[in-house]
Protein backbone atom coordinates (compact mmCIF):
# COMPACT_ATOMS: atom_id res chain seq x y z
CA UNK A 1 0.00 0.00 0.00
CA UNK A 2 1.43 3.29 -1.01
CA UNK A 3 1.82 5.57 1.97
CA UNK A 4 1.26 8.70 0.21
CA UNK A 5 -1.87 7.26 -2.43
CA UNK A 6 -2.90 10.32 -5.10
CA UNK A 7 -4.73 10.81 -8.35
CA UNK A 8 -2.96 12.15 -11.44
CA UNK A 9 -5.92 13.71 -13.49
CA UNK A 10 -3.06 13.37 -16.60
CA UNK A 11 -4.12 15.12 -20.12
CA UNK A 12 -3.03 12.45 -22.53
CA UNK A 13 -2.80 14.59 -25.40
CA UNK A 14 -4.58 14.44 -28.98
CA UNK A 15 -3.86 10.39 -29.57
CA UNK A 16 -0.03 10.54 -30.93
CA UNK A 17 1.64 8.82 -27.88
CA UNK A 18 4.49 10.83 -28.90
CA UNK A 19 2.82 13.89 -27.86
CA UNK A 20 2.25 12.38 -24.45
CA UNK A 21 4.00 14.67 -21.47
CA UNK A 22 7.13 13.50 -20.37
CA UNK A 23 5.39 13.41 -17.09
CA UNK A 24 2.57 11.70 -18.12
CA UNK A 25 4.16 8.65 -19.76
CA UNK A 26 6.11 8.25 -16.18
CA UNK A 27 3.33 8.41 -14.14
CA UNK A 28 2.17 5.68 -16.88
CA UNK A 29 4.97 3.46 -15.83
CA UNK A 30 4.33 4.38 -11.83
CA UNK A 31 0.44 3.99 -11.33
CA UNK A 32 -1.10 1.58 -9.43
CA UNK A 33 -4.27 2.07 -11.26
CA UNK A 34 -5.11 4.09 -14.91
CA UNK A 35 -8.67 5.10 -15.36
CA UNK A 36 -8.96 6.00 -18.98
CA UNK A 37 -11.27 7.82 -21.04
CA UNK A 38 -12.87 6.42 -24.91
CA UNK A 39 -10.41 9.14 -26.35
CA UNK A 40 -7.18 7.70 -24.58
CA UNK A 41 -5.46 5.58 -27.98
CA UNK A 42 -4.81 1.96 -27.90
CA UNK A 43 -0.93 3.30 -28.64
CA UNK A 44 -0.86 5.10 -25.75
CA UNK A 45 -2.64 2.34 -22.99
CA UNK A 46 0.16 0.05 -24.91
CA UNK A 47 2.59 2.01 -22.86
CA UNK A 48 1.09 0.80 -19.59
CA UNK A 49 3.14 -1.98 -18.25
CA UNK A 50 0.82 -5.80 -18.21
CA UNK A 51 0.67 -5.37 -14.25
CA UNK A 52 -1.17 -2.21 -13.98
CA UNK A 53 -4.76 -2.19 -13.37
CA UNK A 54 -6.85 -0.42 -16.17
CA UNK A 55 -10.52 0.53 -15.73
CA UNK A 56 -12.52 1.76 -18.73
CA UNK A 57 -14.16 4.86 -17.82
CA UNK A 58 -15.33 5.62 -21.70
CA UNK A 59 -18.51 8.11 -22.21
CA UNK A 60 -19.86 9.32 -25.67
CA UNK A 61 -22.47 11.09 -26.94
CA UNK A 62 -25.98 9.86 -25.54
CA UNK A 63 -23.73 6.73 -24.74
CA UNK A 64 -22.27 6.51 -21.09
CA UNK A 65 -20.09 3.57 -19.94
CA UNK A 66 -19.79 4.89 -16.93
CA UNK A 67 -21.90 7.87 -15.00
CA UNK A 68 -19.66 10.68 -13.80
CA UNK A 69 -21.10 10.05 -10.25
CA UNK A 70 -19.61 6.60 -10.46
CA UNK A 71 -16.41 7.60 -11.98
CA UNK A 72 -16.09 10.43 -9.18
CA UNK A 73 -16.72 8.02 -6.71
CA UNK A 74 -14.38 5.09 -8.23
CA UNK A 75 -11.43 7.66 -8.16
CA UNK A 76 -11.94 8.45 -4.22
CA UNK A 77 -12.43 4.64 -3.49
CA UNK A 78 -8.94 3.59 -5.29
CA UNK A 79 -7.13 6.49 -3.89
CA UNK A 80 -8.67 5.90 0.16
CA UNK A 81 -7.28 2.08 -0.54
CA UNK A 82 -3.81 3.44 -0.96
CA UNK A 83 -3.22 2.96 -4.74
CA UNK A 84 -1.25 5.52 -7.05
CA UNK A 85 -4.38 6.88 -9.72
CA UNK A 86 -3.72 8.21 -12.87
CA UNK A 87 -6.97 9.36 -14.24
CA UNK A 88 -6.23 9.61 -17.88
CA UNK A 89 -8.23 11.53 -20.38
CA UNK A 90 -7.86 12.81 -24.05
CA UNK A 91 -6.46 16.01 -24.53
CA UNK A 92 -6.16 18.59 -21.62
CA UNK A 93 -8.19 17.38 -18.50
CA UNK A 94 -9.36 21.18 -18.40
CA UNK A 95 -10.43 21.81 -21.78
CA UNK A 96 -13.97 20.44 -21.90
CA UNK A 97 -12.66 16.91 -20.25
CA UNK A 98 -14.27 17.58 -16.85
CA UNK A 99 -10.46 17.17 -15.22
CA UNK A 100 -11.87 20.04 -13.16
CA UNK A 101 -15.25 18.24 -11.93
CA UNK A 102 -13.59 15.20 -10.70
CA UNK A 103 -10.84 17.11 -8.98
CA UNK A 104 -13.41 19.33 -7.02
CA UNK A 105 -14.31 15.75 -5.48
CA UNK A 106 -11.33 14.75 -4.43
CA UNK A 107 -10.62 18.06 -3.04
CA UNK A 108 -13.69 17.66 -0.73
CA UNK A 109 -12.54 14.16 0.17
CA UNK A 110 -9.22 15.46 0.65
CA UNK A 111 -7.82 13.05 -1.60
CA UNK A 112 -4.41 14.67 -2.39
CA UNK A 113 -4.53 15.03 -6.12
CA UNK A 114 -2.07 16.73 -9.10
CA UNK A 115 -3.17 17.96 -12.60
CA UNK A 116 -1.13 17.05 -15.54
CA UNK A 117 -1.53 19.19 -18.33
CA UNK A 118 -1.73 17.73 -22.06
CA UNK A 119 -1.81 18.67 -25.64
CA UNK A 120 -5.47 20.07 -26.28
CA UNK A 121 -7.25 18.29 -29.31
CA UNK A 122 -7.57 21.71 -30.53
CA UNK A 123 -3.31 22.29 -30.77
CA UNK A 124 -2.66 18.79 -31.74
CA UNK A 125 -5.13 18.09 -34.18
CA UNK A 126 -4.87 21.53 -36.15
CA UNK A 127 -1.56 21.41 -36.25
CA UNK A 128 -1.35 17.99 -38.05
CA UNK A 129 -3.93 19.60 -40.14
CA UNK A 130 -1.94 21.97 -41.17
CA UNK A 131 -4.28 24.96 -39.85
CA UNK A 132 -2.93 27.00 -37.42
CA UNK A 133 -5.46 28.47 -34.72
CA UNK A 134 -4.11 31.90 -35.19
CA UNK A 135 -1.96 33.39 -37.72
CA UNK A 136 -1.34 37.25 -38.48
CA UNK A 137 -3.88 38.99 -40.63
CA UNK A 138 -6.14 36.46 -40.81
CA UNK A 139 -7.17 35.24 -36.78
CA UNK A 140 -6.78 37.97 -33.65
CA UNK A 141 -7.99 35.11 -31.43
CA UNK A 142 -9.35 31.59 -30.70
CA UNK A 143 -13.14 30.63 -29.11
CA UNK A 144 -13.16 26.97 -27.74
CA UNK A 145 -16.74 25.88 -27.37
CA UNK A 146 -18.62 22.74 -27.12
CA UNK A 147 -21.12 21.45 -30.12
CA UNK A 148 -22.52 18.91 -27.29
CA UNK A 149 -25.53 19.80 -25.42
CA UNK A 150 -26.80 18.23 -22.00
CA UNK A 151 -29.40 15.69 -22.67
CA UNK A 152 -32.99 17.66 -23.01
CA UNK A 153 -31.35 20.68 -23.79
CA UNK A 154 -30.97 22.69 -26.57
CA UNK A 155 -27.48 23.97 -27.70
CA UNK A 156 -28.07 27.29 -26.75
CA UNK A 157 -24.62 29.59 -27.80
CA UNK A 158 -24.45 33.15 -28.25
CA UNK A 159 -24.36 32.53 -32.00
CA UNK A 160 -23.95 36.88 -32.32
CA UNK A 161 -20.47 36.39 -30.36
CA UNK A 162 -19.19 33.54 -32.15
CA UNK A 163 -19.83 34.86 -35.67
CA UNK A 164 -16.86 36.49 -36.00
CA UNK A 165 -14.87 36.59 -39.18
CA UNK A 166 -11.68 37.45 -37.42
CA UNK A 167 -12.12 34.98 -34.94
CA UNK A 168 -11.18 30.85 -35.50
CA UNK A 169 -13.96 28.83 -34.04
CA UNK A 170 -12.82 25.46 -32.93
CA UNK A 171 -15.75 23.34 -31.50
CA UNK A 172 -15.47 19.74 -29.87
CA UNK A 173 -17.81 17.65 -30.44
CA UNK A 174 -19.66 19.01 -32.95
CA UNK A 175 -21.23 16.59 -35.31
CA UNK A 176 -24.34 15.92 -34.14
CA UNK A 177 -24.95 19.52 -34.46
CA UNK A 178 -23.18 20.53 -37.02
CA UNK A 179 -26.25 21.75 -39.31
CA UNK A 180 -27.00 23.75 -36.56
CA UNK A 181 -24.40 25.32 -35.97
CA UNK A 182 -23.97 25.86 -39.68
CA UNK A 183 -27.54 27.11 -39.26
CA UNK A 184 -27.02 29.45 -36.32
CA UNK A 185 -23.23 31.01 -37.43
CA UNK A 186 -24.44 32.07 -40.76
CA UNK A 187 -27.77 33.84 -39.65
CA UNK A 188 -25.94 35.37 -36.80
CA UNK A 189 -23.24 37.36 -39.91
CA UNK A 190 -20.89 34.77 -40.45
CA UNK A 191 -20.19 34.56 -44.08
CA UNK A 192 -21.15 31.35 -46.11
CA UNK A 193 -18.06 30.63 -47.53
CA UNK A 194 -15.70 30.89 -44.69
CA UNK A 195 -13.55 28.19 -44.78
CA UNK A 196 -14.57 25.36 -42.32
CA UNK A 197 -12.51 21.81 -41.45
CA UNK A 198 -13.03 18.76 -39.66
CA UNK A 199 -10.37 16.42 -38.23
CA UNK A 200 -11.56 12.86 -37.39
CA UNK A 201 -9.23 10.82 -35.06
CA UNK A 202 -6.37 13.99 -35.34
CA UNK A 203 -2.99 13.41 -35.07
CA UNK A 204 -3.14 9.15 -35.25
CA UNK A 205 -2.85 6.95 -38.42
CA UNK A 206 -6.45 7.07 -38.86
CA UNK A 207 -7.00 10.54 -39.17
CA UNK A 208 -8.82 12.03 -41.83
CA UNK A 209 -9.36 15.76 -42.95
CA UNK A 210 -12.15 17.64 -44.89
CA UNK A 211 -11.49 21.01 -45.82
CA UNK A 212 -14.66 22.90 -47.22
CA UNK A 213 -16.97 26.08 -46.63
CA UNK A 214 -19.32 26.62 -43.39
CA UNK A 215 -22.52 26.37 -46.00
CA UNK A 216 -20.87 22.59 -46.82
CA UNK A 217 -19.62 21.62 -43.52
CA UNK A 218 -22.35 19.39 -42.64
CA UNK A 219 -22.91 17.72 -46.52
CA UNK A 220 -19.17 17.21 -46.52
CA UNK A 221 -18.91 15.15 -43.10
CA UNK A 222 -22.07 13.31 -44.00
CA UNK A 223 -20.57 12.25 -47.35
CA UNK A 224 -17.24 11.49 -45.96
CA UNK A 225 -19.10 9.82 -43.04
CA UNK A 226 -16.85 10.86 -40.29
CA UNK A 227 -17.05 9.53 -36.85
CA UNK A 228 -16.21 11.16 -33.42
CA UNK A 229 -13.87 11.47 -31.93
CA UNK A 230 -14.05 14.54 -35.02
CA UNK A 231 -13.03 18.31 -34.16
CA UNK A 232 -14.30 21.33 -36.49
CA UNK A 233 -12.33 24.50 -37.08
CA UNK A 234 -14.32 27.32 -38.61
CA UNK A 235 -12.53 30.50 -39.61
CA UNK A 236 -9.89 32.23 -42.57
CA UNK A 237 -7.06 30.35 -40.99
CA UNK A 238 -8.39 26.67 -42.22
CA UNK A 239 -7.69 28.01 -45.56
CA UNK A 240 -3.97 27.54 -44.72
CA UNK A 241 -4.04 23.68 -44.78
CA UNK A 242 -3.85 23.52 -48.88
CA UNK A 243 -0.06 24.54 -48.33
CA UNK A 244 0.72 23.70 -44.58
CA UNK A 245 -1.00 19.87 -44.45
CA UNK A 246 2.15 17.69 -43.73
CA UNK A 247 0.11 14.74 -41.95
CA UNK A 248 -2.01 13.56 -44.57
CA UNK A 249 -3.11 10.00 -44.14
CA UNK A 250 -6.66 11.15 -45.70
CA UNK A 251 -7.35 14.36 -47.26
CA UNK A 252 -10.43 15.98 -48.78
CA UNK A 253 -10.51 19.36 -49.95
CA UNK A 254 -12.67 21.29 -51.77
CA UNK A 255 -11.16 24.79 -50.80
CA UNK A 256 -9.68 25.10 -54.37
CA UNK A 257 -12.49 24.14 -56.07
CA UNK A 258 -14.52 27.42 -55.05
CA UNK A 259 -11.85 29.84 -54.54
Amino acid sequence: MNAHPTVYIVGAGPGDPELLTVKAARLLQEADVIVYDRLVSEKILELVPSGTTQIFAGKAARDHHMPQDTINELLVSQAQSGRVVVRLKGGDPFIFGRGSEEALVLAKNNVPFEIVPGITASAGCGSYAGIPLTHRGMATGVRFVTGHCREGKHLDLNWQSLADPDTTLVIYMGLINVAKIRDELIKAGLPADTPAGAIERGTTDQQRTILTTLENLPSCIKEAELKAPSLLIIGRVVELAEELSWHIPALNSDLKAQA
